[in-house]
């Protein structure tokens, strides 16, 4: 997980401050939260809960009223601290925090009467550890749709810094494959693998994917779109694959939005330092001292009249021939050795 600084929390806050984030088995699993470890605090006591929602104005809790939970709000004049707790997958660390709140009321929650699902409003701003947590996932899923087509190129350097490991797979009915990856995105990705063209384009399959620092396994359903020749391996073919946008999990979302995001400002870096390498400067003219007499050219004696040069002037003033051009060195020819499948 990159490390975030206050300036990219507050923009966090700032753009999704309003906007509810429902925590599916999904949602848990990303985020790590801890479920067993939520609480409801008021009046010195602790009630298990479970998170339905949070926004960073407030959340949406169900709770048993059975407890005896309404009676204590209404003493503490429907003031509470809820409480989060969160596994960092990468360190195995639980980050908890409380969140003051106030209850602003509440309705029931199915069908058998003893549920409630308690709306909370949050007195002050969170902490900035569920702006961070929260922030990704938002950050992730607005830029899968803004960002959708923006390539990364697949080099030692990027499955370094995505932790990708090198055991890809495509899995077409129910076979598994072995693939190499050439470039990935939110929608998609370019793969090389052994097969015909012809026999692969409009099918569906699904792309094994492998990362480490957390260990994580996707497995995203696509369909292959188009294909190009690979140059001198004719048993080779290169296949786009669109992904199914409904089925994108969210871990690969914030892996590829987090390497964007961080890329960027590095490439913005590199331009300023490019355009102001690339400024020409002008240089100054030197002005004369005041009173001083222009320096003048030295003029050439005129020609005399009838008369023919010697032949040592005749010599100094023939042109030189031009030397003869060195040949191009012939472009180097791709070879068949470019892509290596043990298949």
């Amino acid at each position: 997980m990159a490390i975030l600084t206050s300036q990219k929390i507050a923009t966090y806050y700032e753009l999704f401050k309003t906007i509810d984030v429902i925590f599916s088995k999904e949602i848990i699993q990303v985020t790590g939260l801890v479920a067993n470890q939520v609480y409801l605090k008021s009046v010195g006591d602790f009630w298990p809960c479970v998170i339905y929602s949070t926004s960073f104005t407030g959340a949406k809790v169900v709770v048993n009223i059975k407890t005896g939970i309404l009676p204590k709000l209404e003493k503490a004049n429907s003031m509470a601290s809820l409480r989060f707790c969160f596994k960092n997958a990468e360190t195995g660390n639980t980050v908890t925090f409380f969140v003051n709140t106030k209850v602003s009321g509440y309705t029931p929650y199915g069908a058998s009467g003893e549920v409630v699902l308690l709306n909370l409003q949050y007195t002050q701003r969170p902490p900035d550890d569920l702006i961070e947590i929260m922030g990704r996932i938002l950050d992730a899923n607005v830029n899968s749709k803004k960002r959708r087509e923006e390539r990364i190129l697949i080099t030692p350097d990027s499955i370094r810094k995505l932790n990708i490991t090198k055991e890809s797979s495509i899995i077409i009915q129910g076979v598994p494959r072995h693939c190499i990856l050439r470039d990935m995105s939110f929608s998609g990705v370019k793969i090389i693998m052994m097969g015909v063209a012809k026999f692969l384009v409009d099918k569906e399959a699904i792309l094994r994917l492998e990362f480490d620092d957390p260990r994580e396994v996707f497995l995203i359903k696509g369909k292959f779109i188009r294909s190009e020749a690979v140059e001198g391996r004719k048993e080779l073919v290169s296949l786009a694959l669109l992904f199914d946008e409904n089925v994108v999990p969210m871990g690969y979302k914030i892996r590829i939005n987090d390497f964007i995001s961080a890329v960027r400002p590095e490439t913005r870096g590199a331009e300023k330092t490019a355009d102001s390498s690339s400024q020409k400067t002008t240089p100054i003219p030197l002005k004369a001292a005041p009173g001083a007499k222009p320096a003048q050219s030295p003029q050439k004696a005129p020609p005399k009249k009838d008369d023919w040069p010697s032949p040592d002037e005749a010599a100094a003033s023939a042109p030189t021939p031009a030397a003869p051009a060195a040949a191009k060195p012939e472009a180097a020819k791709s070879t068949s050795d470019d892509f290596d499948l043990d298949l």
